[in-house]
């Protein structure tokens, strides 16, 4: 990829652009503490929002989604968006959180996958020769244009608060692909990477390319940063990640790394990854010309942010990390927690608070908006 001005191949209408979102605390924190200018500076509240908090947690979520399948909600624009608002009107969170689903690319691509209620993303016909990834389809991009329509009724409503981009990494997609449902201890792409490599880097750089253009899709309509989410790395040693997943994440990340806007990387129990996840980001920002940028990693609740921050750099910002266990807690006990992980993440170059890992179904949303009050009354 060739080196870029950051922002630049944004259009002049996106709002890092036109600067309605370009200095909202959320994107400060995300840059290390740096304004859009980037002179060094805090901002005027602490940033906070939670992995899916647009979803079940929500009576309107529920009441809107009656009789329709999940990834159908996530590709009809006026639905995807009024999901997507819902906690941000509820909560007054620090960004919305784009609504839609890891496979949402393979859907769009015409791989046959559903969502099995209690069961997850399911395939009806897993991917597991050389055969099966040559007849894998090719994400045309005209297919984008449900999100595209979406991210700007979104942002459209959203004002100064950022959308972030979503985005599964390919270690996930691709493990889904394979076992054709979700599964405990994901032994098929484990073995793949082993017994076929050559099967597995087709399959990975598939899933990194959908994925990398999925999250483009929602940047150039608006969102102001992208999660790449990767569920199921936990499940794999440092050697096998830094192997066989860690240059195709960063190949996802390569699609976005132009675009100037911050980028964060997640994974649940992958506590022993983080600096290999952090220089999946990295190594992608670097070869667009963005040396000087650092992506932010997430961190899910296994891990102290101190902790965290030995181990990439206090020169990262992190992303987390309440134990979302805590949230139906004593709220004593859920307070004395939020202010332990806001210490825990001082030493970071940023801190955007948010959970450990998504939003439990059975949470109720009036805990999480007093979450986010008290998170907004703790100074600087």
């Amino acid at each position: 990829m060739t080196s870029t001005t950051p922002a630049s191949a944004l259009p002049s209408d996106h709002p890092l652009i036109t600067g309605v979102t370009a200095d909202a605390p959320l994107l400060n924190q995300y840059r290390g503490s740096r304004t859009a200018d980037g002179a060094a500076a805090k901002p005027q509240r602490r940033p906070v929002w939670f992995m899916r908090q647009a979803g079940r947690s929500l009576p309107e979520y529920r009441k809107l989604r009656e009789g329709t399948t999940m990834l159908d909600s996530c590709l009809n624009p006026e639905m995807a968006s009024e999901i997507t608002l819902q906690p941000v009107r509820r909560h007054d969170v620090d960004a919305a959180i784009f609504f839609s689903d890891i496979v949402i690319p393979l859907r769009l691509a015409g791989v046959d996958v559903e969502i099995q209620p209690g069961v997850g993303p399911v395939l009806g016909t897993p991917v597991r020769s050389a055969a099966d990834v040559a007849a894998l389809p090719r994400l045309e991009e005209e297919a984008f244009a449900p999100i595209t329509e979406a991210v700007q009724r979104t942002v459209a409503e959203l004002g100064s608060t950022p959308l972030i981009g979503f985005a599964g990494a390919p270690f996930t997609l691709a493990a889904y692909m394979v076992e054709g449902r979700p599964s405990r201890d994901h032994l098929g792409p484990r073995t793949m990477m082993h017994a076929d490599p050559q099967t597995w880097d087709a399959l990975a750089s598939w899933a990194a390319d959908v994925s990398g253009r999925f999250m483009r899709a929602q940047l150039m309509a608006g969102a102001s940063a992208a999660q790449l989410f990767d569920s199921w790395a936990g499940s794999l040693g440092r050697a096998d990640y830094a192997a066989h997943v860690q240059k195709h994440s960063a190949a996802a990340f390569s699609h976005v790394a132009d675009l100037g806007t911050p980028l964060v990387h997640f994974g649940t129990g992958t506590g022993e990854i983080l600096d290999l996840m952090k220089n999946a980001g990295d190594s992608a920002l670097a070869l667009a010309g963005r040396e000087n940028d650092s992506t932010v990693v997430g961190v899910d609740y296994r891990l102290n942010l101190a902790e965290a921050t030995a181990r990439v750099g206090a020169e990262t910002p992190l992303q987390g990390n309440i134990d979302p266990a805590l949230l139906s807690a004593p709220w004593d006990v859920l307070e004395d927690h939020v202010r332990e992980v806001i210490g825990d993440g001082a030493g970071a170059a940023g801190h955007v608070l948010n959970l450990g890992h998504g939003v439990p179904p059975e949470t109720d949303p009036e805990v999480l908006t007093r979450v986010v009050e008290l998170i907004h009354s703790i100074d600087y």
